[in-house]
């Protein structure tokens, strides 16, 4: 039944990935309409493209867990009026008071919307080091919210979160655990993931990625993230997957296009240093087997620079 339901709610919602198109839901500042992937655990998934006025900056997975006790968010969201939006959705399916908020990482798209869910009073919980991340970076996201979704983002501010973790923070509502992870180095500082192990199921954030090709931070240890997958997030075993951007799936699909992509272009660059190859030539390294994703162009030649960098000094 589990993996009909799952099959069922994947019917429901579009099977390819998101980056030509504008809007899904003209009707809400969401560009997406939530979803529910397992009974009671929804998601509005994001657009696969980068942030733009059309999809209101929301590129990227807003959670939420239904519980007889409150409602847990992951992803505060890239503005007030997103978070405003999502809040709007979750009270049509339940009456039950939302109650946390986990900011997936330090990014303005999982913590600009802390402004609206602290005057809330909701509890906003973070990694420490997410939480440093936006303290430094925060005010930079924030003026490049301003810029590019304009009034939409006229009711953000910035807005820190209230609670604060090393490794682990756990959350008991209506007999439903909620775990929220630091599993160890990977896309970005204090990135976590929310494990339901009940469920089976993991909101991974930027721990996973399909549909679209994932980017590489001048911070992005890509060895470390790939031990992090292999020692830590992997052997979790769970059955299903909500990533930081693309619909739910599954395991063996994030994988193939985060740990796997990693593995592949860390290869492929290492070949080039072999042969003593530069950085203007690592840019051209292969990578047409990951071509079809969607931010390829965008983001594949600033990916193999960085890998260079990195592996210059391994």
């Amino acid at each position: 039944m589990k993996y009909l339901t799952l099959i069922c709610v994947l019917a429901a919602v579009p099977l390819w990935a998101s980056e030509d198109i504008a809007d899904q839901y003209p009707a809400s500042v969401l560009y997406s309409k939530p979803v529910e992937v397992i009974p009671h655990v929804f998601s509005a998934i994001g657009a696969t493209a980068p942030p733009t006025y059309e999809n209101a900056g929301h590129n990227n997975n807003l959670s939420f867990i239904v519980t007889d006790e409150g409602v847990a968010v992951v992803n505060a969201g890239a503005s007030y009026e997103l978070a405003e939006a999502l809040h709007a959705e979750i009270k049509a399916v339940t009456d039950q008071p939302v109650v946390v908020v986990f900011n997936e990482n330090g990014q303005g798209h999982a913590m600009l919307g802390n402004s609206y869910w602290t005057a809330q009073g909701v509890e906003v919980v973070a990694h420490t080091d997410a939480a440093a991340e936006f303290e430094e970076y925060g005010p930079n996201a924030l003026r490049a919210a301003q810029a590019r979704v304009k009034e939409r983002a006229a009711k953000t501010t910035l807005a820190a979160p209230t609670t604060l973790f090393d490794d682990s923070y756990t959350v008991t509502l209506g007999g439903v655990q909620i775990e929220a992870r630091h599993l160890g180095p990977a896309h970005s500082p204090g990135d976590i993931v929310v494990w339901l192990p009940q469920q089976s199921l993991v909101i991974a954030g930027d721990m996973a990625f399909h549909e679209r090709m994932l980017p590489i931070f001048e911070h992005t240890g890509t060895a470390d993230w790939i031990e992090t997958w292999e020692t830590a997030f992997e052997p979790l075993g769970a059955t299903y997957v909500i990533p930081g951007h693309g619909h739910p799936t599954n395991m063996a699909q994030v994988r193939r296009y985060t740990r796997d992509y990693l593995v592949y272009l860390r290869e492929k660059v290492g070949a080039h240093l072999e042969q003593g190859g530069d950085l203007a030539e690592a840019y051209y390294v292969d990578q047409s087997p990951y071509a079809h994703l969607d931010t390829f162009e965008e983001l594949a030649t600033k990916n193999a620079g960085r890998v260079y960098e990195q592996m210059e000094f391994e």
